[in-house]
């Protein structure tokens, strides 16, 4: 999640008040709906369009009409207020199965932004007091903040342990939701600043092991030549752990080989390129040389993917195809640093993606073993939210991986 100690917060009952208007195309009608006085809401987009600096409406004879930087916002600022008010629902469905249920109303209780960043560091460190340092506020207003939530949606989010607060079945249901408005929220003043020809912000990339020998690397360095001022952040977790950051909005895209069987309708893929695997050794390994291959594979010690992993899957059945039990690693590592280091070192095999080991093979510190793997070949590619809105530097390195690869 990124952090928001460093600039003020942006309010989210204005952001909810600025969707209204939008959608109803004036002041007036939008109060009535939102259940306040005209003079407030006008106050609350008077109070928004100070904050950010710029003009979200201006005035006509048939009503209000957004301006260009209203038209560049509203589409974040509608996501982040949609994700909010779906948490009644995705409540619901958990209390019909241990509690009377309430009809979903309008989470009023969730349009607080430090509230709901109480939430997300709680759910992450688990500890009150630590929340509260870092949000430079007292630990009753943690416990305060918290309560309000709790009340509000009629059940407990966190339950005390010896150990802190943990987060209960609702509090990890609703998380993603929250984490991505207030990762949306985040990119509103990005997006204004690129209204205004500059680009600005963060980018956070899931980097999975084939991306980052080279891809990453080289399109990171060509990206930040042209905007250095621009940081970028990669989380090399496995893979589910990507893919539900992916869904809560704290990495914009996973970059690696992609999943063949993508069960989530949320979730999308582009394909970069494709590769087929290799088997690599040191230069100079006896193998290189032999008349017996594939035969001689089966005595040799492997470093291999880890088990139950697609590459690991996908290797046992090509091993299969040319006639050869599938073996038994030595060591299971998907790190190409471990793998490299391990190779070079010692007499064992690697398969791995060619892209993986490209300066090593082509610098002659590694070879590659003249057995060909049979139904290996795989795309390479990008992997995002359906629905979700890039922050536009991400948009823009996200353009440089593109050209980079093909």
């Amino acid at each position: 999640m990124r952090t928001q100690v460093e600039e003020k917060n942006l309010n989210i009952m204005q952001i909810k008040f600025f969707c209204q208007i939008a959608r109803r195309g004036s002041i007036s009608r939008a109060a009535d709906d939102l259940f306040r006085t005209q003079s407030a809401v006008t106050r609350s987009m008077h109070d928004l369009e100070a904050d950010l600096g710029v003009t979200l409406y201006e005035r006509h004879y048939n009503g209000m009409v957004l301006t260009e930087y209203g038209k560049r916002l509203l589409p974040r600022a509608q996501n982040a207020i949609e994700d909010l008010q779906s948490v009644p629902a995705l409540l619901s469905k958990l209390k019909e199965r241990t509690m009377t249920v309430r009809e979903p109303t309008e989470p009023v209780w969730l349009f607080n932004t430090r509230r709901l960043e109480i939430f997300l560091r709680l759910y992450k460190m688990n500890h009150t007091q630590t929340v509260a340092e870092q949000l430079h506020i007292s630990q009753p207003a943690v416990s305060a903040a918290l309560k309000v939530l709790e009340k509000g949606a009629g059940i407990s989010f966190f339950r005390r342990t010896a150990e802190g607060v943990k987060p209960t079945v609702a509090a990890d249901i609703i998380y993603p939701n929250i984490s991505r408005a207030i990762n949306e929220l985040a990119h509103i003043r990005d997006d204004i600043a690129t209204c205004n020809g500059l680009l600005i912000g963060n980018v956070r990339i899931g980097a999975l092991p084939l991306s980052r020998s080279q891809i990453l690397p080289q399109s990171i360095t060509a990206f930040q030549a042209r905007h250095p001022a621009i940081t970028v952040q990669t989380n090399e977790s496995p893979y589910d752990s990507l893919l539900a950051e992916l869904r809560s909005g704290n990495i914009d895209f996973i970059v690696g080989a992609l999943r063949n069987h993508q069960p989530h309708s949320d979730i999308c893929s582009e394909v970069l390129f494709q590769e087929e695997i290799i088997i690599t050794s040191r230069a100079g390994h006896r193998l290189l040389s032999s008349c017996q291959l594939p035969d001689d594979l089966q005595n040799a010690q492997w470093i291999l993917p880890r088990s139950q992993t697609p590459a690991r899957h996908m290797l046992e059945t090509a091993f299969a195809a040319i006639g050869i039990a599938p073996p038994q690693p030595q060591v299971e590592t998907g790190d190409a640093a471990m793998v490299r280091g391990l190779l070079l070192h010692s007499d064992m095999l690697a398969v791995v993606s060619s892209t993986q080991m490209a300066y090593e093979l082509e610098n002659g510190i590694l070879a590659v073993i003249p057995v060909i793997m049979p139904n290996t070949r795989r795309s390479i590619g990008i992997t995002l939210r359906s629905s979700g809105l890039l922050s536009p530097a991400a948009e823009a390195l996200l353009e440089f991986i593109r050209r980079n690869t093909r």
